[in-house]
């Protein structure tokens, strides 16, 4: 069905008499929509020496003029093939500085008119930032002044950002490293105009490939043709002035980055053969390293396509992984390889294996240490400590070590060993600053590490600070926030002497600011921005986290809102609308832990139901949907069972508060949480309607696992088919509000879903209603899109719940 901008096609079997309905696009009312059509704060981001603050404008919602540019979707991309950049940036439309002491901001001179920003990205030393202007005829290369608050336009719109940031600083802060398209670079193939020359074949040779379903794969060699061109650019080196020098010739560069010491350059192409069924990220690769006037040094990696992956969430491919810069070092590489050749159903004493290799590398690297579980990263400190990182999916389980660089094959001793899902133990983040090199590197005060952490308590949140001795490995407390009325959020340590700490705060009402603290001066406070609410009209509203069992004694939660003026002695009974997102655990301890803060800023967004505050309605936000499997169980052997245990455990909550109508009880949910919805309606009676946007509705359609689902269908075929809505859609007698983008880029989430869903439910009659938003992906960017969206929820609601 061909879909216009400018108008919404329906498919409805409820609102009207006939199948199809044509209507334009419509706005909320206005409770609603006071909230939906307001000002975006900007987002600040600052040095690290935080002198400076620079604050990024951009526009509320994207345009549906925005998402109808031309685009190409290739090897996983969606791109712009006239502009030479992603349609799924979002772009910025003003700049401003401020310095920190200052109260006022400085408007940046010369940004170019109507500017489109993007990938900003600061100079080593910090006194400069370059970006991106997107123009009608394509991206320029742009650079601010921070000390003047002055803009400058480096380049033509010549500049290729097809393939992600074309942007990197050389370290001597006076030149970027900038992809550029070709100047011979070939006009692009048309799959309609250009004759195949033959059929598309793709052979099996037999090996195992349970690759997951990936969107917007190479289909012929049409495709193929156009990848290379869009992929391939010239590297330049440009400078302040302007003046551009050719670095490396036509390639199709992915990754650059720089050695600490700005000696070497790491580049990586993308190289033939490519591949229809996996995206460019699993296409043959070469990294090399070349020094700073562009001569080869050395090829340090070689990845073959990689089509072919053994199953399981802790499997990764054989050979060089993780490939960077040792960041304490002038020119050192480090990477990973499998010792259990990638495949994680395979017994090993030892996962991985971490090597160092010294430019200009000629020696052999050298092994520095193995983890027991699949590497996950490491924190470079200093010639004795760094932090190094493992986990395991199937268990849940994460270590943090501290390891000895200097003594390679040492026993890393462990910091913590805990359940990654267990957020009440999490110990926190390693804070890091920047070293001689201007990269960031494990932060050592006196032989002391520094960990910030969430603070999430049965009790609440109260975020920490502990210092952690690298020596005994034992802790220490210096800092734990005691807010009872308002959520701080510690973002990071500015002076260690001093006790400067730079910290978010916000509450219900208050919109998230950014101060100073002083740990070591009586907690003084000192304010560094000043963003006002722009929800006003819901500032008073009542919100609480609550907290109710399952039947089976797991402890759930959720925040609940009561609408603009309440009478919480009266009680009213009201319609609910409960909004929630199913996750998996493997133990009930971890799932019936609380990780919502009620003095969190109240924030509506289209992506709950928050807005129906001001409608009559409670709304019990963030509902806690666990789905736990113990042991050898799966979470998905019991995946309906559970779901309705979650939703009657909800109901059943608010019910006992003495504010709702149990008769009048709506669920709904995005993506995952869509599938939930639908099934909910499908296997209980608990509600009166259900909104399920962008969701996926027959597992079999995502054979090779989805979620955290790692089984694939053969093996498990009842749960898949159990699980699916569209196998059991005889069973749907409720009504369904469906949404979905027309133009989904989500895994195993395409348009086709909804489609096929609602044709089922269609034609056995069930009650339901399809709306296919025009041009957007799996998140929903337009303005028009989403106010028609509420205004679309909002009737559902007024006509199968309330009424």
């Amino acid at each position: 069905m061909k879909l216009k901008s400018t108008l919404l096609f329906f498919v409805t079997t409820i609102f009207a008499g006939y199948a199809q309905e044509n209507v334009t696009y419509q706005k909320p009312p206005q409770s609603i929509l006071a909230l939906a059509d307001f000002e975006r704060a900007p987002s600040a981001s600052m040095d690290s020496k935080k002198e400076y603050m620079l604050l990024s404008y951009r526009s509320t919602y994207k345009t549906l003029e925005d998402l109808s540019q031309d685009e190409l979707r290739l090897g996983g991309l969606r791109i712009n093939p006239i502009t030479n950049i992603s349609n799924t940036v979002t772009y910025m439309n003003n700049l401003k500085i401020k310095k920190i002491k200052d109260s006022k901001d400085v408007q940046v001179s010369g940004l170019p008119e109507n500017p489109k920003i993007t990938y900003l990205t600061w100079a080593p030393n910090e006194t400069k930032i370059a970006f991106t202007n997107t123009t009608a005829a394509g991206v320029e290369l742009w650079v601010i002044d921070v000390a003047t608050a002055k803009a400058t336009r480096l380049t033509d719109a010549t500049v290729n950002a097809n393939l992600g940031n074309p942007i990197n600083w050389f370290t001597d802060n006076e030149s970027i490293l900038v992809t550029i398209l070709p100047k011979n670079k070939p006009s692009l193939l048309d799959n309609k105009k250009d004759l195949p020359k033959g059929p598309i074949v793709s052979n099996s040779d037999g090996a195992k490939s349970q690759n997951r379903t990936y969107p917007d794969l190479l289909k012929n060699k049409i495709d193929e043709a156009n990848f290379e061109s869009i992929a391939t650019s010239e590297l330049y080196k440009v400078s302040l002035n302007g003046q551009s020098t050719l670095f490396k010739n036509a390639a199709m560069y992915t990754d650059e980055s720089f050695s600490p010491d700005g000696k070497y350059v790491l580049l990586t192409t993308l190289k033939k053969p490519f591949s229809y069924i996996v995206p460019l990220n699993r296409f043959p690769q070469t990294s090399s390293v070349y020094d700073i006037a562009g001569n080869e040094i050395k090829t340090v990696n070689e990845v073959p396509l990689n089509e072919i992956m053994p199953k399981g969430f802790s499997s990764v491919r054989k050979g060089k992984r993780n490939m960077n810069w040792r960041a304490d070092k002038p020119a050192t590489l480090y990477f990973v390889e499998a010792l259990d050749e990638g495949d994680s159903a395979k017994k090993a004493e030892y996962r991985d294996e971490v090597f160092v290799w010294d430019a200009p590398f000629t020696a052999t690297p050298t092994a520095l240490v193995k983890t027991q579980q699949r590497y996950a990263g490491i924190i470079w400190g200093n010639e004795t400590n760094a932090i190094l990182f493992d986990s395991w999916y199937d268990t849940r389980n994460t270590k943090t070590y501290v390891i000895n660089p200097s003594k390679p094959g040492e026993t890393p001793k462990i910091i913590s060993d805990r359940n990654s899902q267990d957020v009440y133990s999490d110990p926190g983040s390693f804070e890091t600053r920047k070293n001689q090199f201007n990269r960031k590197t494990l932060a050592i005060e006196n032989n002391k590490a520094f960990l910030i952490g969430d603070g999430l308590t049965q009790k609440g949140q109260f975020p920490f600070i502990d210092e952690l001795d690298l020596n005994s490995l034992k802790t220490n407390r210096i800092y734990t926030s005691t807010y009872t009325d308002k959520k701080e959020s510690l973002l990071s340590i500015e002076d260690f002497k001093k006790g400067e700490v730079l910290v978010q705060i916000q509450s219900k009402s208050d919109y998230p600011n950014y101060y100073f603290r002083n740990i070591k001066q009586k907690n003084k406070l000192t304010q560094i921005t000043h963003f006002a609410n722009p929800f006003e009209s819901i500032k008073n509203v009542y919100k609480e986290v609550i907290k109710y069992k399952r039947k089976d004694g797991v402890e759930l939660s959720g925040t609940l809102y009561l609408p603009v003026g309440y009478d919480r002695a009266k009680k009213e009974k009201l319609p609910l609308l409960i909004w929630a997102y199913p996750t998996e655990y493997k133990d009930k301890n971890s799932a019936g832990q609380v990780t919502s803060n009620p003095n969190e800023f109240t924030f509506p967004s289209y992506g709950s139901f928050i807005y129906w505050v001001t409608r009559g309605y409670v709304v019990l936000d963030d509902a806690a949907f666990p789905i736990v499997g113990e042991g050898t169980t799966e979470p998905n052997d019991t995946f309906i069972e559970q779901l309705v245990d979650n939703a009657s455990a909800a109901i059943n909550a608010v019910d006992a508060l003495g504010y709702i109508d149990t008769k009048k009880v709506a669920i709904g949910g995005h993506s995952y949480g869509a599938f939930m919805t639908a099934n909910l309606l499908t296997h209980s009676k608990l509600f009166a309607c259900g909104i399920a946007r962008s969701g996926a509705y027959n597992r079999t359609l995502t054979p090779f696992g989805f979620q955290r689902e790692q089984r694939n269908y053969w093996e498990v075929p009842a749960i898949y088919n159990e699980m699916s809505p569209f196998m059991n859609a005889e069973k749907m007698k409720t009504p369904l509000l469906l949404v979905h983008g027309e133009a989904d880029n989500n895994p195993g989430t395409f348009t086709l879903q909804t489609e096929r869903y609602f044709q089922a439910l269609n034609g056995l009659g069930a009650p339901a209603r399809m709306v296919i938003l025009p041009k957007e992906s799996h998140g929903y960017a337009a303005k028009d899109n989403i106010l028609h969206l509420l205004w679309e929820e909002d009737q559902f609601l007024e006509k199968y719940l309330k009424n």
